[in-house]
């Protein structure tokens, strides 16, 4: 349940952005993201480091924000987010198992090298994800207004990311019916 609220505050953070800036000044909306990823952290299954890391690259924009009191570093975040995720997917690529095999492996933990190959790809298809999606974020937050921002980030990026993992879902249908693997 609090990790599932988390969640929700997390996806609404473009949105929470967008209605705070037209009330509060910037370094107050600081505080609801320094807040909102250590809040995450806390709650984070296993208390995964990652989110102590994303936690720490909030803080340092949620400062740069109370600083010059500016939305910029406010708007940052989502391409902070989409770097710490290419980040985590790229290293997996290099130090296997990657993310998307582990994940596998949660409902499948004798994945055959097939399996392997194919999470291979999926996590490769991810970061290049993050890399588009976080270049777009990087563009609205520089030269688009704050509507084109939240839209973005608060609406389109989750449908594309939404489409990516109902797209692979459909893929790997297809790719296991035709190995004889689907029951």
């Amino acid at each position: 349940m609090r990790w599932g609220l988390v969640v929700v505050l997390t996806a609404a953070y473009p949105l929470l952005v967008y209605l705070g800036l037209g009330r509060f000044e910037p370094r107050w909306l600081a505080l609801l993201l320094a807040a909102l990823a250590v809040v995450r952290a806390l709650a984070s299954p296993r208390r995964d480091p990652f989110w102590w890391w994303a936690a720490a690259a909030a803080a340092l924009l949620a400062a740069a924000t109370a600083l010059i009191n500016q939305a910029m570093p406010l708007k940052v975040y989502p391409v902070v987010v989409n770097l710490g995720l290419l980040l985590l997917f790229g290293a997996s690529l290099r130090h296997p198992p990657t993310v998307v095999e582990r994940i596998a492996r949660l409902t499948e933990p004798d994945l055959d090298a097939s399996g392997v190959r194919y999470t291979r790809r999926v996590t490769q298809v991810w970061c290049s994800f993050f890399v588009l999606n976080g270049s777009l974020a990087l563009f609205t937050a520089c030269w688009g207004d704050d509507k084109l921002w939240a839209l973005y980030n608060g609406l389109v990026a989750y449908v594309l990311m939404g489409g990516l993992m109902g797209g692979e879902w459909l893929v790997r249908r297809k790719v296991r019916a035709a190995q004889g693997t689907m029951p």
